[in-house]
């Protein structure tokens, strides 16, 4: 597709939110995540649940990028514009046992494809097809009288999440050679043993991770942790949440991640019972680990705050937010190592964890990062939702980029994004970005033009 070609289509986008629109929730995370029932006709005693998803983009950029950061060090030569596309098919299982206790299970595969993506001097456009979800669980059902599935265990191929996706999200690496940069519709684990244990209002997990990575770029990521919340408050307004892991990797692809271990705080509150529309998110994490003849030692933090206030009364239910994030980056003229593993971060809402549809999804990532986010979101209906993201990105240490890096400022992004739920299977997203490059990207790279960037986007769930 020419340049011009392309710069229409942008143009385009940048229109349609105007007239399209969108759901709260994103459509790739109601695409991947919803789980309505549907009945396969497959006899009994076992009852069956047959879930299709599918997605289809186009992407553009004006003055592109050719970076991969959801994966480092993996080729992903993305060009002016390109598409995906994938499908996933699944099939969930469950058998109830005498005492009401159930056994069940989940298989599903997903297959993707970006094209329009690599200018032919680089390479051929790529898609893949493997196997996603295949696990096995027991859940206690009513058999014990603490409450309803208070023990549940499950061992195999499958998604975790913690929290809102701050450190561990994303079971599966995307791009590269399988595709579906954007798209990412695989998340589950290639082997996840899963414990929760849930009384009332607590909750007690224990896990083992061991993360799909990509054939030709595989660390070796292994993470054990035990994690515990507490919900409380009208609603469930407040969760509080507290978590210890510890990380295994290949040494020489991931030398810093393996042994370090990570502690993780979290509070999701609505505090004031006379104001439920006021929320508050707080988040911290601690990264440690210790010097020996082949690994330096590593002390890192970040932490991120988040006030919000919706007007719930009003016409299209306004929601005014700020957020503040904090990524440690390393301090050259220090023996330690201070900077910030990202880990497994995901997407659980516009802006959470890919900080922007520019800079967070193409040339920063969440370490050595200062981040500023004023958000307003509006809901015209209950199928429609749309808002605007104002970024401010500043680096906590630019001398890490080389000598001749001494600005903080990283860039200035501000999006547009509408989703739109059609009918009970489709939804349309559309997103507009622009971003200008900072003093510090400038004295980095040598480049000085702005970006903008255009996406639309269609998911089906059946």
């Amino acid at each position: 597709m020419s340049r011009r070609m392309c710069e229409i289509g942008l143009l385009a986008i940048f229109v349609c939110p105007v007239i399209a629109g969108a759901q709260e929730r994103p459509p790739q995370a109601a695409a991947k995540g919803q789980e309505e029932p549907r009945p396969t006709g497959l006899p009994s005693p076992l009852a069956w649940i047959f879930n299709f998803d599918a997605g289809w983009g186009t992407f553009g950029f004006a003055n592109s990028l050719y970076n991969n950061t959801h994966d480092p060090g993996v080729p992903e030569d993305l060009s002016d514009q390109w598409f995906e596309g994938y499908v996933k098919p699944a099939l969930s299982w469950r058998y109830t046992l005498p005492s009401s206790a159930e056994l069940y299970g989940k298989i599903s595969a997903v297959g993707e494809r970006t094209y329009g993506s690599v200018p032919p001097a680089f390479g051929e456009d790529v898609s893949s097809f493997a196997p996603e979800d295949l696990s096995i669980g027991w859940r206690s059902g009513q058999s014990v009288s603490i409450g309803d599935n208070a023990v549940d265990i499950s061992v195999g191929r499958a998604p975790f999440t913690l929290g809102q996706g701050f450190l561990l999200y994303d079971g599966s690496s995307e791009g590269g050679s399988r595709g579906g940069y954007w798209t990412n519709a695989r998340k589950a684990f290639e082997f996840a043993a899963i414990g929760r244990f849930q009384p009332g209002p607590h909750k007690v997990e224990t896990f083992y991770l061991d993360r799909d990575e990509l054939p030709d770029h595989d660390s070796g990521s292994r993470v054990w942790g035990v994690n515990y919340e507490f919900t409380t408050g009208k609603d469930d307004s407040t969760t509080l949440g507290a978590t210890y892991m510890k990380w295994a990797a290949h040494r020489d692809v991931k030398p810093n991640r393996d042994g370090l271990g990570v502690i993780n705080l979290r509070a999701y509150t609505a505090p004031v019972a006379a104001a439920p529309d006021l929320s508050f998110e707080l988040e911290y994490a601690s990264e440690r680990n210790g010097a020996d003849a082949e690994v330096m030692a590593v002390k890192s933090n970040a932490w991120t705050l988040q006030a919000a206030y919706q007007f719930s009364q009003d016409t299209w239910k306004p929601k005014i937010s700020y957020r503040y994030a904090f990524f440690q980056g390393d301090d050259p003229d220090t023996a330690t190592d201070e900077a910030f593993d990202p880990l497994f971060l995901g997407f659980a809402d516009w802006g959470s964890w890919w900080q922007g549809e520019i800079a967070g999804e193409y040339f920063l990532s969440n370490s050595n990062l200062k981040s500023h986010l004023i958000r307003a979101h509006f809901a015209p209906s209950g199928s429609v939702g749309t808002g605007l993201l104002f970024f401010r990105f500043l680096l906590d240490h630019p001398a890490t980029y080389g000598p001749h890096v001494t600005s903080s400022d990283a860039a200035t992004e501000i999006d547009s994004y509408t989703d739109w739920k059609v009918n009970s299977t489709f939804t349309v997203s559309v997103v507009a970005a622009y971003a200008n490059p900072g003093k510090a990207v400038q004295q980095y790279t040598g480049r000085t033009k702005n970006l903008a960037y255009g996406m639309a986007y269609v998911a089906y769930a059946f």
